[in-house]
């Protein structure tokens, strides 16, 4: 059993918005290896994190009646129904993976364009708004190759 710590999105304008999600009281699994990877302890979640009201609202306020396309669906999806669920709000939203609207040329060029991006970033920490922008950024840079 897992459950969401942290979440990032990436708007079209440019606008990202990323926070860490306080842990619901039932949520008490704590993986020391995921917390190694993400470099986030439960006492900063606890100490620093939104609550989950807190987090569902802005998120339905950020993204309603909008598709929001993830490179994780699979965990994506679970993580996020886990977290309105836990806060008692539904999800305004809907989930869907980013090979929805992926061309066959685009997911060719994916890996080596995303290689790219993260290169160019030097992004010092795993934070989920900086994974959605190099998603993002990726997309628009596979879309703009295959258009020419």
């Amino acid at each position: 059993m897992s459950y969401p710590i942290e979440v990032g999105v990436a708007l079209e304008q440019g606008q990202k918005y990323c926070t860490l999600i306080s842990p619901a009281s039932d949520w008490t699994h704590w993986d020391k290896e995921a917390e190694k990877i993400h470099r986030v302890a439960r006492d900063i979640l606890e100490t620093y994190g939104k609550s989950l009201h807190e987090v569902t609202k802005q998120l339905n306020e950020l993204l309603e009646y909008r598709t929001l396309y993830t490179d994780a669906w699979v965990v994506d999806k679970p993580w996020l129904t886990t977290l309105f669920h836990a806060a008692g709000v539904s999800m305004k939203f809907q989930v869907s993976p980013l090979e929805a609207i992926l061309s066959e040329l685009q997911m060719e060029q994916w890996h080596e364009t995303k290689d790219c991006v993260i290169r160019e970033a030097e992004l010092a920490r795993h934070r989920a708004s900086y994974d959605a922008w190099i998603i993002q950024e990726t997309y628009k840079r596979t879309l703009h190759a295959t258009r020419h």
